[in-house]
């Protein structure tokens, strides 16, 4: 592989803020290549005029997958939740691997995914993907041809809970997200008016969040069959995430004995840090790392675990980063080194 040629990278959905950033990360990756990118809204702008910053000078077209984006090695697709689908089907019919930031392949059953989103735009691919968190599933990617980025509550949640979920030690958890408004992406964030967000923090989904079954499946998976309570809240900061997870275990387990899981599962992952104190999420702004402080609580006999992620980096475009090197054989930190 390190002989191979550069592949080519399309990103799909370059004018929200997700495809952006993915778009920026290809543009100065040292062994991707930047080959177009697309949008729907604001074709024949340059991603440069919408998004300064990112200092990105490509033009943004039509997608036109039969005649101009179809012959790309791979791709990211930064489509909204069920008009992903079908782009994503139709780069597959071209053979292009896709790294797909929608929710449209990361559910595994078919109904679930029905009730929470509606008809899928592409029934054939429906469990195809390969679920996209790196940190769970490296072993899978390299021969994956579909990836399904995981949602950023998931990341953080999953990162949080993976090794009390593997030891088979949770028996009920409460997961408390609080997200920066760009969480919601640009459309979204551009209809909120400054003053409904401003020095307030308010819940949102509540009760119903899209993204609680997929923490269900993915716990589940880990060795921890439970119904997780998620509920969101909004902060008023424009990026980054804190996830809160209080976590009644099946037995009582001790502070050292908690420090030397979690040392274990960030020292086996270069993104992952473990802190010695709760994070905040300006630890980690622009980068791809998660940071976890966990704790026990002799008082109520629960373990929390604090964990903080950017949830534009780390919750979806550096991810997306982190699994396509490892699907072309890549180190994983390659391009978003910590």
């Amino acid at each position: 592989m390190a002989d191979a040629p550069n592949p080519s990278v399309l990103v799909a959905g370059a004018s929200g803020y997700t495809g952006a950033l993915a778009a920026r990360l290809i543009d100065r990756h040292p062994r991707f290549a930047l080959a177009a990118i697309t949008s729907r809204s604001d074709a024949g702008r340059r991603l440069s005029d919408l998004y300064p910053h990112h200092r990105v000078d490509a033009v943004l077209e039509e997608l036109d997958v039969e005649a101009r984006h179809g012959d790309v090695d791979a791709a990211i697709v930064a489509y909204p939740h069920g008009a992903s689908a079908p782009v994503v089907a139709a780069l597959r019919e071209r053979g292009v691997r896709v790294v797909d930031l929608s929710a449209d392949f990361r559910l595994n059953d078919r109904a679930t995914y029905a009730h929470w989103y509606g008809e899928h735009g592409a029934p054939d691919l429906f469990g195809c993907g390969v679920y996209g968190l790196s940190e769970l599933y490296a072993d899978r990617l390299p021969k994956a041809d579909l990836v399904a980025n995981p949602g950023c509550f998931p990341i953080a949640t999953l990162l949080a809970l993976a090794p009390l979920a593997r030891a088979g030690a949770i028996a009920d958890v409460v997961v408390d997200v609080k997200s920066g408004v760009s969480g919601a992406g640009r459309g979204a964030t551009q209809r909120t008016h400054f003053v409904t967000v401003d020095e307030n923090v308010v819940a949102y989904g509540v009760a119903g969040h899209r993204h609680a079954p997929e923490v269900d499946q993915e716990l589940a998976l880990l060795g921890a069959p439970v119904t997780a309570t998620v509920q969101p809240h909004l902060l008023p900061i424009d990026q980054g995430e804190l996830v809160s997870c209080y976590v009644t275990t099946t037995r009582p387990w001790e502070q050292d004995e908690l420090d030397a899981a979690y040392g274990a599962w960030a020292g086996a992952h270069p993104f992952i840090e473990l802190r010695a104190t709760p994070p905040g999420v300006r630890d980690v702004r622009d980068t791809n790392m998660c940071a976890l402080h966990v704790r026990a609580d002799p008082r109520t006999g629960k373990v929390l675990v604090f964990s903080a992620i950017d949830n534009l980096w780390k919750g979806s475009s550096s991810q997306a980063i982190q699994n396509l090197n490892l699907m072309y054989g890549f180190d994983e930190t390659l391009g978003i080194e910590p």
